[in-house]
């Protein structure tokens, strides 16, 4: 048979382009000579090797040191991604049919978790910067108010770092969510590196986090599907914890991914400190340079924003004034041979991580200088990208398991939506399943797509079509 995805493979590695994307290794054979063990390595529970699923010798060993690195109570190598990490902590803190407190700019996976655990969610939102049109943080005191009205929440679930970088007060949150006796847990999957490091945010363990969800590919020098799922405090129950784990674990787990783990908590608890900070020096020195050319924004922050309580400048977000944000991402992958994380209406996100070298920031800068100079203005209407808020009218569960239809979208206003609509990256649904698709959630979607932004979800040769609830 053909090998598309060899072939592909083949190309991309011919093209040797710059990476600012996941994952956090930037494709750089380091660390340890990998191309010496693979496959010779890839290995099954033999004798000498332990068992993921229930660990008592060498991986038991590993990730008590690993817990050591972090400052954890405990800490579980995971390879099913940070997918299934969020399945397992979520489902570790909750029982069927709890309410939760969700971050509605949470990942698709919170989403999967709600439904596989038949989950009733209450939605806290993050507050949309005008300013700058991006979302940014959330205001504890909402947290606190949606608590006080709704006792009967289990737990809460944020995410800290998001995409773009933006931190709230996550300290703050932990207190209040502990005053009113609920249990915290972060989706810090944009966050490993913020461990290492005080020139960054305060993690989310240190902040006092009850259970923290951490995707080591995504910014440190791992292997992509590797994260990591940390205890923080006693209200986390190991017993059930486990319990889950192996539920939702594959029963095959891979041994290259859960050394991709260990190696990188190891590195990262020598030499790589020393790295990440120089790293981080570099990448400010980056963000000065890019903001001193003309029609280049950079987000940073911005001072009247209190839901902004820090910032990982590690993730660039870039804004060219005339270009619209996928463009650039475009222009750069097509003209430059750099290839960026994601991008939106506005912004294109540069995505560092300590593994890049000088020479890739030389020419992410020389690329945005010439696209500044070179590119022409585009007329780019001011468009309002804030959340469209959904009417919630049942739970996840019922929803995706109760008969369904799929019908155009266009059609679907006014319709109970059984499936998520999810532009991705960065994998945030604008509607999930038991939630009504208004006319304006149908007008957004249309807007996301004629700017080239990929929408999951939709089905049909022409992407046109959803599942309804019949």
């Amino acid at each position: 048979m053909k090998t598309p995805v060899l072939d592909a493979l083949k190309n991309l590695m011919e093209e040797n382009s710059v990476s600012f994307h996941m994952p956090g290794h930037k494709g750089k054979n380091t660390l340890i000579n990998w191309g010496e063990y693979i496959p010779y390595i890839d290995t099954t529970e033999v004798e000498g090797m332990d068992n993921l699923l229930e660990p008592r010798g060498i991986i038991q060993e590993s990730q008590e040191h690993a817990a050591k690195v972090y400052g954890s109570k405990a800490t579980y190598y995971a390879v099913n991604g940070s997918t299934g990490s969020i399945y397992i902590a979520l489902a570790t803190i909750t029982k069927p049919g709890d309410k939760v407190l969700i971050q509605r700019n949470c990942h698709k996976a919170v989403y999967n978790a709600l439904i596989l655990n038949r989950l009733q969610p209450v939605y806290i939102y993050p507050n949309y910067n005008e300013n700058h049109n991006v979302l940014t943080g959330l205001y504890p005191e909402d947290i606190d108010e949606a608590l006080t009205e709704n006792p009967d929440i289990k737990a809460v679930v944020m995410t800290y770092p998001n995409y773009y970088g933006v931190c709230s007060d996550v300290k703050a949150i932990a207190d209040i969510v502990h005053k009113h006796n609920k249990i915290l847990m972060v989706d810090e999957a944009h966050g490993p590196h913020m461990t290492f490091s005080d020139k960054l945010p305060i993690s989310a363990l240190e902040a006092g986090a009850d259970i923290v969800i951490h995707s080591t590919h995504k910014t440190l020098p791992s292997f992509t599907q590797t994260s990591m799922i940390h205890v923080g405090t006693d209200r986390i129950d190991l017993n059930k914890l486990r319990d889950r784990y192996q539920l939702y674990t594959t029963t095959s787990p891979s041994y290259l991914f859960t050394l991709s783990n260990e190696i990188a908590a190891a590195y990262m608890d020598g030499e790589g400190r020393e790295r990440l900070d120089k790293s981080i020096d570099k990448v400010n020195e980056v963000i000065s340079r890019l903001q001193q050319i003309p029609r280049v924004e950079v987000f940073v922050g911005d001072s009247e924003d209190e839901t902004i309580y820090d910032k990982d400048n590690t993730k660039i977000l870039i804004n060219i004034d005339g270009i619209r944000g996928s463009m650039v991402k475009k222009l750069l992958r097509t003209k430059y041979n750099i290839r960026l994380e994601m991008a939106d209406f506005y912004y294109a996100l540069i995505l560092t991580s300590l593994m890049n070298e000088d020479e890739d920031y030389e020419k992410v800068i020389a690329a945005i200088e010439d696209l500044a100079k070179n590119a022409p203005y585009e007329e780019i209407n001011w468009v309002n990208v804030k959340m469209p808020i959904p009417k919630v009218i049942m739970r996840p569960a019922d929803a995706y398991y109760g008969k369904k239809e799929q019908i155009k979208l266009k059609d679907a206003i006014g319709r109970v939506s059984a499936a998520p609509i999810i532009p991705y990256p960065p994998g945030i649904p604008l509607i999930v399943p038991g939630e009504e698709i208004t006319q304006e959630i149908y007008e957004h979607v249309l807007f996301l797509m004629d700017n080239g932004i990929e929408i999951v979800g939709l089905m049909g040769y022409n992407k046109d079509n959803v599942v309804v609830v019949e």
